[in-house]
């Protein structure tokens, strides 16, 4: 069926019509009625009829309405896509719908309601249209009510997911913290294997402080080892070997217990540096470390220090200006490693040692300035216990820190209560104090 229209409203009646007649639910009636009439209302403003036609399509699977909206004069091609029911463009002036029926028995238009049977609409019928209108009306809000209760379900969802997925990842966090400090407690007690407890010396005390560059890890290359001869020396090995970590701990590790071991058979203590280097180098080619080697005899004050290449001790007397005591060498893994002789030097009670690792004066990247900020925290800190006097140096000297690296400070005194029988004044070589980078001092 098609017919010619000029008026908007005739036209939407006629739409509204057609959609009762074949039972188009209403939302679909609302979308129809709206879309023909966004297109046909500038073609009667401009003066242009509008022509629509309705063909029943029984022959798909799905019984469908085409309703066909046609504007002969339109000055340009009708677009279906921006309106309320999608329409598909069948030439440039007309369009059309493709409405699929929801009651599989509808008929053709004549035989659901033929012609001479649709009454006059007139102003007794517009309660009825209004009740078609509201019902379009209703339609409408419940799909917009049904979206919003779909929206507000679907963030309430999202909220529980998100919650889940937060609870998730607060769970997986503390199982990873857990993980961290099981790891952490393995590797302290690693740690602890490997660092000695202070041999037990009348007249001598020992305390040490370390800190690994990184506390998730906490081993790494500094290294040290103390115990006591059988002529009553105490031997003292600090060893800093290059790298972080585990690996680096082994070839620490190595290094002193081949110092021990060496140290124990009789060998001279100028001696046991290159010995150690030609006894690993075989095993591990790629290890390289500074080694400090100090002995001292808390029974006269006799102290001897071998080095390669490692930070000088520094020695602080009792009420004098600390000093560094250097001693040339090369270390393990170096060219030509071993000590070039052994600096001898000597303790008195109250005088105390300090040795320690790079990580402890390199921590803002200036040798020079660490040193001589170190001076100023052993003078400031060498009159409390001993076991204070390491952590209290290194939280001196790390109040800033640039360079991240292990640190290793180790403090000995001799008590003033130690049986020393040399007299201080014939001890071995002085120097001046802060004069150690142009005196080479005797060694012997």
């Amino acid at each position: 069926m098609s017919r010619l229209f000029r008026d908007v409203m005739v036209l939407r009646e006629e739409v509204r019509d057609l959609a009762r007649r074949y039972r188009l639910p209403a939302d679909v009636r609302g979308r129809l009625v709206l879309s023909v009439t966004d297109l046909a209302c500038p073609e009667f403003e401009a003066g242009h009829p509008v022509t629509l036609t309705t063909v029943y399509d029984g022959a798909q699977e799905v019984p469908r309405l085409n309703v066909t909206l046609t504007a002969p004069r339109a000055a340009g091609p009708l677009s279906g896509v921006d309106v309320p029911l999608t329409a598909h463009l069948t030439s440039a002036n007309s369009v059309t719908w493709h409405i699929a029926l929801p009651d599989r028995h509808a008929g053709p238009f004549e035989a659901v309601l033929p012609p001479d049977a649709c009454p006059e609409r007139t102003s007794d019928s517009l309660p009825a249209r209004v009740r078609e209108a509201d019902e379009e009306l209703r339609a409408a809000l419940a799909r917009a009510d049904s979206l919003t209760a779909g929206h507000r379900m679907l963030k309430h969802e999202l909220a529980e997911t998100n919650a889940g997925v937060l609870a998730l990842y607060v769970q997986l966090d503390e199982r990873d913290e857990q993980v961290r400090k099981a790891h952490g407690r393995v590797l302290r007690e690693l740690e602890d294997a490997l660092r000695p407890p202070p041999p037990k010396v009348d007249g001598l005390e020992l305390a040490v402080h370390y800190a690994p560059a990184d506390p998730a890890a906490p081993t790494g290359g500094d290294l040290y080892d103390w115990f006591t001869l059988p002529d009553g020396t105490v031997h003292v090995t600090v060893v800093d070997a290059l790298g972080h970590g585990v690996r680096s701990t082994r070839g620490a590790v190595t290094v002193t217990h081949a110092v021990r071991t060496l140290a124990l058979e009789g060998h001279p203590l100028h001696s046991i540096l290159a010995r150690t280097h030609h006894l690993l180098m075989p095993f591990n080619a790629d290890l390289m470390a500074t080694v400090l080697l100090v002995r001292l005899d808390p029974a006269t004050g006799e102290l001897q220090v071998a080095s390669g290449s490692h930070p000088p001790p520094l020695l602080a007397r009792e009420g004098g200006t600390p000093r560094f005591l250097e001693a040339t060498g090369r270390g393990i893994g170096f060219p030509a490693p071993g000590s070039d002789a052994v600096l001898r030097d000597h303790m008195g009670p109250g005088d105390l040692l300090l040795l320690y690792t790079d990580g402890l004066t390199e921590s803002r990247r200036d040798l020079i300035e660490g040193e001589s900020r170190l001076v100023k925290a052993v003078e400031q800190h060498a009159h409390r216990a001993i076991a204070e006097i390491p952590d209290a140096v290194a939280g001196e000297m790390h109040t800033v820190v640039l360079h991240a690296d292990d640190t290793l400070a180790l403090a000995m005194r001799i008590t003033a209560e130690a049986p020393v029988t040399a007299a201080r004044a014939g001890g071995g070589s002085r120097l001046p104090p802060q004069g150690r980078r142009a005196d080479k001092r005797s060694i012997g």
